[in-house]
């Protein structure tokens, strides 16, 4: 039991010297903690592949889990062993796998998107015309530091993405007043926070260690900040972070029932329905699939199946 919380600060302590995302970093703990407590406590060390294959299966067969959440808590116990403890696994893990569900992503009409669009202003307002606009996922809007936000050049600069890659994509030209005067007023937050004292914000430990006086400068704030600030009794200092995510689901949430929209609505669908109308318009895949931030165009291709035009893009002999 000693060991215990030694090895999960040492899990944390890598995790956040490779830049994972704190989110990340309290899955991968929570998992490996779960994966321990499943074996009464035995010291991973102790453990291996056997052990690691029953666990996995477990989730799969009792606990019913999605494809998805399996795959999460195998990371973390590969990240566990080959980075933490310096132990291979072996090339292959004979597990049962949890069965992935095809769904097809629900996707806002242009009109609905516009009645949705239209219940909503402030910040979350233009937090979701984003979403739409530039094909952002939830976490990547409300992270933006208002350094990445480029208008003079049109653009949305998207750092450490899903899989850790930065990319580029479009700022749609009807955003970019509403963003101006929303950057003149968080600057002015900002400077508010300075003369209060405060005026930190987070920042990954190496850039923190590099540029020491960056946590307090203007360009890498959080463009859309949440309103209470923190104390860190470990630094001493007084941070003002980014936006909790709750607050644009429940906004989207609540424009979509204002709206009269009966499809389940969230920040994610602006993305799903951002991908399809740009394919709709006939814009080449490959470009979509470089604005999302795709590995593979076999991901982007989902949407091709939910077009306008029918399952698979074909019409109908009946429409002939």
């Amino acid at each position: 039991m000693a060991q215990q919380p030694k090895l999960l600060d040492k899990v944390r302590e890598l995790l956040q010297l490779k830049h994972y995302s704190p989110k990340t970093e309290e899955s991968y703990v929570n998992w490996i903690r779960r994966y321990i407590r499943f074996h009464n406590l035995k010291h991973p060390r102790e453990m291996g592949t056997a052990e690691v294959e029953t666990f996995l299966s477990h989730l799969a067969v009792q606990g019913k889990v999605a494809a998805s959440t399996q795959n999460q808590a195998l990371s973390a116990l590969l990240f566990l062993y080959r980075e933490v403890l310096g132990i291979s696994l072996g090339e292959r893990l004979r597990v049962v796998r949890a069965e992935k569900p095809e769904l097809l992503p629900t996707v806002l009409s242009k009109k609905e998107v516009a009645a949705l669009l239209a219940q909503l202003s402030g910040m979350t307002g233009l937090m979701t015309r984003l979403l739409y606009g530039s094909g952002l996922r939830l976490t990547e809007c409300i992270t933006l530091r208002v350094k990445d936000i480029d208008l003079k050049q049109n653009q949305i600069l998207v750092r450490a993405g899903k899989g850790e890659k930065d990319r580029a994509t479009l700022l749609p030209s009807s955003l970019l007043e509403p963003l101006r005067e929303h950057l003149a007023w968080r600057k002015e937050l900002h400077q508010t926070d300075l003369a209060r004292g405060y005026g930190y914000v987070a920042l990954p430990l190496a850039l923190e260690r590099k540029y020491p006086n960056a946590p307090r400068e203007y360009h890498w704030q959080f463009a859309f900040p949440s309103e209470r600030l923190v104390y860190d009794a470990k630094t001493k200092h007084t941070y003002r972070w980014h936006t909790s995510p709750s607050t644009l689901q429940r906004a989207v949430r609540d424009a979509a029932r204002a709206a009269k929209i009966s499809k389940i609505v969230g920040p994610h669908t602006f993305r799903h329905s951002f991908a399809t109308h740009l394919l709709e318009n006939g814009y080449d895949i490959r470009a979509v699939q470089e604005l999302l931030g795709h590995k593979d165009v076999r991901t982007t291709m989902i949407y091709t199946h939910v077009l306008n035009r029918g399952p698979k893009g074909v019409r109908s002999p009946l429409d002939a």
